[in-house]
């Protein structure tokens, strides 16, 4: 019996372990083919209220990149999420699977109220850890492209030259908006996802979930989130800018804006998130379902 228990915790941080990196490895694919949604939703939530404004839309955000940069334009960005997509996961599942871990019931069931706060602390973690210097990388590349003059060459350089200018803390700009953005993620979504899976299996919790139906609970899941904290999105873009010095605070973030640019500025950039947020995390929860699957059958087998 002990000699099982072990090889059964074996499995299990194995699968763990490798479930969270192949995660990532996923999402780094699915960024690449993406991206250019994310950049355009970057775009129009850091377009303030002008007489005209930069952009008029989507599509005219995507024609004026094109034009002045070429495709590659579209892509300005993407490297700091290549980067982080691998830790990124490896925190939101470790987090979340040890989470759930200690609040599962003697049946090894986690209800959505507990999929919630699992959820939450895994979004908080992810923010602070990895999410925050990553996103407020990208969004300083993005808006540089629409400077003048841009500074940053590439990502090595680019980092380094926000480090020396305004040390660490410069890649921690917004934090607090981050932290309330990706832990709202991700509860509504493991949220959904676990009510979801609850409703699915019923009274059979050994009913496996094909990966179509994954995938469709994953994009309800995302969708969720995107129409859940979108404002929160646009305030954490802000915060991340090249003009957040504007900002005294989150709180300040989003009082001028409600002022000047009215409660609709808070759902620029929704429909291209939309299409993005939906398609990843349907991928990463499909891969992650049946690689957990996988792992689990390889080890028991040997």
């Amino acid at each position: 019996d002990g000699e099982q228990k072990i090889t059964n915790n074996a499995i299990t941080i194995r699968t763990k372990c490798m479930s969270p990196n192949v995660c990532g490895i996923a999402g780094g694919i699915e960024i690449c083919i993406t991206f250019p949604t994310e950049y355009v939703k970057t775009q129009l939530q850091l377009d303030e209220k002008a007489n005209p404004p930069r952009y008029r839309g989507i599509k005219d955000c995507v024609k004026q990149t094109v034009t002045s940069h070429g495709v590659k334009g579209l892509y300005r960005g993407l490297s700091s999420l290549l980067y982080g997509s691998i830790p990124k996961s490896a925190v939101r599942f470790g987090v979340f699977e040890f989470l759930s871990n200690q609040m599962r019931d003697e049946a090894g069931r986690l209800d959505s109220g507990r999929g919630f706060l699992c959820g939450l602390g895994a979004g908080v973690m992810e923010a602070v850890l990895v999410v925050c210097p990553m996103e407020t990388i990208k969004v300083k590349f993005i808006h540089d492209q629409t400077s003048a003059n841009p500074k940053y060459r590439g990502f090595f350089h680019g980092v380094r030259e926000i480090i020396r200018t305004q040390g660490i803390r410069g890649t921690y700009q917004g934090l607090t908006a981050t932290i309330l953005k990706q832990g709202s993620n991700q509860a509504i979504r493991f949220f959904v996802m676990t009510s979801l899976r609850n409703w699915y299996k019923g009274d059979n919790p050994n009913r496996t979930l094909n990966p179509l139906v994954t995938g469709t609970f994953g994009a309800i899941a995302g969708a969720a989130s995107v129409f859940g904290n979108t404002p929160l999105d646009v305030i954490k873009t802000r915060m991340q800018g090249l003009e957040a010095h504007k900002y005294k605070s989150t709180a300040d973030c989003a009082a001028k804006i409600l002022r000047h640019e009215g409660p609709a500025a808070f759902y620029k950039g929704t429909i291209p998130r939309l299409g993005r947020v939906c398609l990843d995390v349907a991928i990463v929860f499909i891969i992650y379902e049946e690689v957990v699957k996988v792992l689990n059958k390889a080890w028991k087998t040997k």
